[in-house]
């Protein structure tokens, strides 16, 4: 019995134990949507792919080999004919007249198999779009890694946003479900008052009324939960029972350097949108001299070798009447075979292409403009992304201190309220309006950790400069397990009539 009660207690203790070991941090799960997230493992595949524009540049400059052939039996059957006038005689008349016929004149079959090869090779002198080509290749594989590393940023911010999503929906609902029960006991205690006469109906329905709302927000903040781990599990393809949040101690650094000027510099050198946009003009102005190039000759040096083969029967058969006595019919091989070797330059030189070459440079050209326009609002966009997030940080930095100084306050409000309640001196309304204010301030001064927190994590995206370690160092940050409730929908319960 003593050994049950022991296996006993120690499943009960891996069960309360096994959710903190359990738990996940934000690097794991940034690694998990690393490997999942769909976003990132389609922008990997469109580098590759860019990868192979400079091999296939390059390629067209070097020599192009073809070898190409045919092997075919065939027969051929001909007949000939001669014009020839005779005379024919009218019975009528009597009369006689020259008519031209046509008589066969000769009748030949041919059966042959044949066969031929030739192999060309063409290397490029100078073809000017063929070099650009070549050049803008460059362009393109960095533009590849520029968006695949703003990408790999995003992965990075999106995780960010929705693991710490997560945790402000569950401490929400923390709160809310504290505030339910709170309001629960007052009900309670208001229908015992009323029952004995201390209060008068109105603080009980109050009462009934707040519990009515408070468990309506439970429902909703249950709803949000659920919302906000769906979003998670999207990127990462896992569902999380725990993460792990900061404490309410959580250190609050400012950024460093302390100076907005420096980050907006740094944007507008290292933003990777404002990159990819350069890129962009680069491959732009590329384009138009590849248009330009239509107007251009092009030089080639060719060198081909042919050989071919053809193994032939052929029969002549010539009409009696048409035969000599003294040659009998023909028959004969008709055998050939042929060598051909060619070497060269060929030069194209384009005069007159009905307008398509002037009209693909213009096209090129104002799409360069478009281009060099996507980088002015590249610009910005990076100057003001940077810009608010760097006021977030500093925002949410004195918000968070207030919010928890708020917290205290209020709590201390609630105490003092439920303390005159008691005596008399407040009404239900009153304790009632004072949790609703604290329910408020923890609410908000959780997700304004939360925020502070993403904006960081923006700052340095909007920068150009995010990189792993950067959520390692948000990671250090994070030291208390925060079991996630399984979020079902369950029925309202129902409210009770006065």
């Amino acid at each position: 019995m003593q050994k049950r009660s022991s296996v006993l207690a120690w499943g009960i203790a891996l069960i309360l134990l096994g959710p903190a070991a359990q738990a996940v941090n934000l690097l794991e799960v940034y690694q998990d949507a690393s490997k999942s997230d769909p976003l990132i493992r389609e922008a990997e595949a469109r580098r590759m792919a860019a990868l192979e524009a400079k091999p296939q540049a390059r390629g067209l400059l070097l020599p192009q080999v073809n070898v190409g052939g045919q092997v075919y039996t065939g027969s051929t059957d001909s007949e000939g004919f001669q014009r020839q006038f005779r005379e024919v005689v009218d019975p009528v008349t009597g009369e006689s007249s020259a008519v031209a016929v046509s008589v066969p004149f000769t009748n030949e079959t041919t059966t042959d198999r044949y066969w031929d090869y030739d192999a060309q090779l063409t290397q490029t002198l100078f073809r000017w779009d063929q070099w650009q080509r070549l050049k803008q290749s460059d362009s393109r594989v960095a533009l590849a890694e520029a968006n695949y590393r703003a990408a790999q940023q995003d992965l990075m911010v999106r995780v960010s946003q929705r693991y710490f999503d997560v945790l402000a929906a569950d401490d929400t609902l923390g709160a809310a479900q504290a505030t339910l029960e709170a309001v629960n006991r007052q009900l309670e205690q208001a229908e015992k008052r009323f029952e004995v006469g201390l209060i008068a109906i109105t603080d009980v329905q109050e009462a009934r009324a707040a519990h009515d709302s408070a468990t309506a927000g439970v429902i909703a903040a249950k709803r949000a939960l659920a919302t906000a781990q769906e979003f998670l599990r999207e990127l990462t393809g896992e569902a999380y029972e725990q993460l792990v949040k900061p404490s309410d101690s959580m250190p609050l650094d400012q950024p460093q350097p302390l100076d907005e000027q420096f980050w907006v510099d740094n944007a507008v050198e290292q933003n990777l949108n404002v990159i990819a946009a350069r890129l962009g003009v680069d491959i732009a102005k590329s384009n138009v001299k590849i248009a330009q190039a239509g107007h251009m000759p092009t030089v080639d040096l060719f060198a081909r070798y042919g050989e071919s083969d053809s193994v032939a029967d052929s029969l002549t058969r010539v009409p009696q009447e048409f035969q000599d006595p003294n040659l009998p019919a023909q028959e004969f091989p008709a055998d050939f075979n042929r060598t051909d070797d060619q070497i060269g330059v060929r030069v194209n030189i384009p005069v007159f292409a009905g307008g398509i070459t002037r009209s693909q440079v213009r096209e090129q050209t104002y799409l360069h403009r478009a281009e060099r326009e996507r980088l002015e609002g590249a610009l910005r966009g990076a100057e003001r992304e940077t810009r608010d997030a760097y006021l977030g940080v500093l925002a949410e930095k004195a918000r968070v201190q207030a919010l928890q100084q708020a917290v205290k306050s209020n709590q201390t409000a609630l105490e003092a309220t439920e303390a005159g309640f008691d005596v008399g001196t407040r009404t239900t309304v009153d304790v009632l309006d004072a949790r609703r204010r604290l329910f408020e301030a923890q609410r908000d001064f959780a997700r304004s950790r939360y925020d502070y927190l993403i904006n960081l994590v923006r700052l340095k995206s909007a920068s150009g400069v995010l990189v792993p370690t950067d959520l390692s160092q948000i990671n250090g940050l994070l030291t208390t397990p925060a079991p996630l409730p399984i979020v079902r929908p369950a029925p309202v319960p129902a409210t009770a009539t006065p």
